[in-house]
């Protein structure tokens, strides 16, 4: 049987995180290959029906990525992503799914270095976690 490598959808700031990943790539920083970028203005725009329908449709884990708290091009798009994915976190277990699988970051245009750890962590800590059971079920 095959590793398991998870699949993690990523919403990203167009300003910020997204930058940072081209960074990254520009930059021929490693990371994993499992991670899909989903670019969407403003992390404040990333509801909370968008994570839970990743997670229902198999992906193993979400990240929502903006600019650090102070910096939102739009003013305070990612004080609303923080109380959406506190909340969120709450909320997740009632859907059979590990708190964990959800993790929100504050990555600058500039953090190239960072984006690559952050996704490096991540894939480890979703290894650790195993498989979504959804894509489980689904499977069978």
């Amino acid at each position: 049987m095959a590793a398991f490598e998870p699949t993690i959808i990523a919403f990203v700031c167009n300003w910020c995180t997204y930058t940072a990943a081209d960074l990254a790539g520009t930059s021929r920083l490693l990371y994993p290959e499992n991670i899909r970028l989903i670019r969407v203005m403003c992390t404040g725009m990333v509801d909370s029906q968008y994570v839970i329908k990743a997670l229902l449709e198999g992906a193993d884990g979400v990240l929502v990525s903006g600019c650090h708290p102070g910096d939102c091009h739009y003013i305070n798009g990612n004080y609303k992503a923080r109380r959406r994915m506190k909340l969120l976190k709450t909320i997740l277990p009632q859907f059979g799914f590990e708190p964990e699988r959800l993790r929100l970051t504050w990555i600058g245009a500039s953090d190239g270095i960072q984006f690559a750890e952050t996704m490096r962590e991540l894939v480890t800590q979703l290894k650790a976690l195993g498989p979504n059971q959804t894509r489980l079920k689904m499977v069978i």
